[in-house]
C-alpha cells in the first residue's frame, strides 16, 4: 500500500491529508480517519495502513489545517506528563475552535475530494475517529447522514455536555449505524454521560453498539503515548471491522 500527503480545498483555505491507498486495482469503498487532538504522526498512519490492507482508500486530514500545516507540535515527548501539559495548553483552543459547523463544512470538503476520484467506489463512506476525532466523526454523519454510512468513535470525549449544540442532541438526523467505544477510566465521557447518549441513540431510532472498555483510559488506542492498551486496541479492531464489513463491505 501507499500513503501520500495531499491537499484539499476548503472554504477556509487547504488543508492537509494522508491518503493511503490499499493494494490492489480500485475503486475502492473509503474511509475518513478522524485524528485526536495530538494530529497527524507515525501513529495515525499505521492505525490508516491496518485499515487499508482490509481494502479500504483512507483518508485522514489535518483537522486544525487553519493553523498551519502538520505537524504543529514537537511530539518527541509525548510520553512525559509535563511535556503533554505543555502540549494540551497549545492545543485546547485549536479543539474548541472545530466548532459543529467548522466540522460539517470541513466534512463536505473531504466527501467531495473522495467523490471526485476515480479509485473510490461511488456511494457513502465511513468515518473513525479517536478522542475528540471520536466526537467530531459523530458531527459529520449527524451533519451529511447521506453521504456517511457508518461512524464509529473510540474514546471519545465530551459527546454529552450542557451546551445547546452538545452532539449528542443532533443524533435524531443519523440514518446510519454508529459504534462507541467508551473508556472505562475516562472524566471526559462518563458512565452518567454514556447512558444519556444512549438515551438520545434509542430516542431518535438510531442503529449503534455503545461499550465501555473496562479498565482502558481515554486515548487508549494510541501507541505513542501512555495511555495505550494493547488488549482494548484489538477489541477496537475487531469492533470498527466488524461495523465496515457490514455497513461498507468491501466485496
Amino acid at each position: 500500500m501507499q500513503t501520500t500527503t495531499v491537499d484539499i480545498p476548503t472554504g477556509d483555505g487547504v488543508a492537509d491529508a494522508c491518503l493511503t491507498l490499499p493494494d490492489g486495482d480500485g475503486p475502492f469503498p473509503a474511509v475518513l480517519l478522524f485524528q485526536d487532538a495530538f494530529g497527524p504522526r507515525p501513529r495515525l498512519v499505521e492505525m490508516a495502513e491496518r485499515i487499508a490492507a482490509r481494502g479500504y482508500l483512507v483518508l485522514t486530514p489535518h483537522l486544525f489545517y487553519r493553523a498551519g500545516r502538520a505537524p504543529l507540535f514537537d511530539l518527541s515527548r509525548l510520553g512525559e506528563a509535563d511535556q503533554r501539559g505543555a502540549i494540551f495548553e497549545k492545543i485546547m483552543p485549536l479543539v474548541g475552535a472545530l466548532t459543529a459547523d467548522v466540522i460539517s463544512r470541513d466534512t463536505a470538503a473531504f466527501l467531495d475530494f473522495l467523490a471526485a476520484r476515480d479509485d473510490v467506489r461511488p456511494g457513502p463512506v465511513a468515518i473513525t475517529g479517536y478522542c475528540m476525532g471520536g466526537t467530531n466523526a459523530l458531527r459529520a454523519i449527524e451533519a451529511h447522514p447521506d453521504r456517511i454510512a457508518a461512524a464509529a468513535s473510540f474514546h471519545g470525549g465530551r459527546i454529552v455536555t450542557d451546551a445547546p449544540d452538545s452532539p449528542h442532541l443532533g443524533v435524531g438526523s443519523i440514518t446510519g449505524e454508529l459504534y462507541f467505544g467508551h473508556a472505562d477510566e475516562d472524566q471526559s465521557m462518563t458512565p452518567e454521560q454514556i447512558a444519556t447518549l444512549e438515551k438520545a441513540l434509542d430516542a431518535a431510532g438510531v442503529r449503534y453498539r455503545s461499550e465501555v472498555y473496562e479498565g482502558a483510559h481515554h486515548g487508549f488506542t494510541m501507541a505513542d503515548t501512555p495511555a495505550y492498551d494493547e488488549s482494548a486496541t484489538e477489541r477496537h479492531w475487531a469492533a470498527l471491522f466488524d461495523l465496515l464489513d457490514r455497513a461498507l463491505p468491501t466485496g
